[in-house]
C-alpha cells in the first residue's frame, strides 16, 4: 500500500517508490526507456544496473503517475524479459529530474 505523504504537486499527494526489476533487463536499452517514460509521466528519481543483474529504480511523483511506472517496468521495453518486480513504498523526499546513474 502506498505511503500517503503530506507533500503535494498541484494539489496531488505525493508517492515514492524504490523498485528492484529483475531478469533480462541489462543491455537491452531498459534504462533509457524508462529514464524517458519517467520524464513523460512527470516522474523523478533515478534509475541503475545493480551489480547482481537487477535494475534498480526510484519513483517520484503522484501515486497515478508512480503506479504507472511500476506496471511499465513489469513489461519493459522490447528485448527485455521481466521476470519479477518487487517494490518497497517509501515517503517522498523532494526528487528533481529523472537520471539514468
Amino acid at each position: 500500500m502506498p505511503v500517503r505523504a503530506a507533500p503535494r504537486r498541484g494539489g496531488l499527494r505525493l508517492s515514492r517508490a524504490v523498485v528492484r526489476i529483475r531478469g533480462d533487463v541489462q543491455g537491452v536499452g531498459f534504462r533509457y526507456a524508462a529514464q524517458a517514460r519517467a520524464r513523460s509521466r512527470s516522474v523523478a528519481g533515478w534509475i541503475r544496473n545493480a551489480r547482481d543483474g537487477s535494475v534498480e529504480a526510484v519513483l517520484e511523483g503522484t501515486e497515478e503517475d508512480v503506479e504507472s511506472m511500476i506496471a511499465w517496468c513489469r513489461q519493459g521495453p522490447s528485448g527485455a524479459r521481466v521476470d519479477r518486480v518487487d517494490v518497497r513504498w517509501e515517503e517522498p523526499r523532494g526528487e528533481a529530474g529523472f537520471d539514468v546513474r
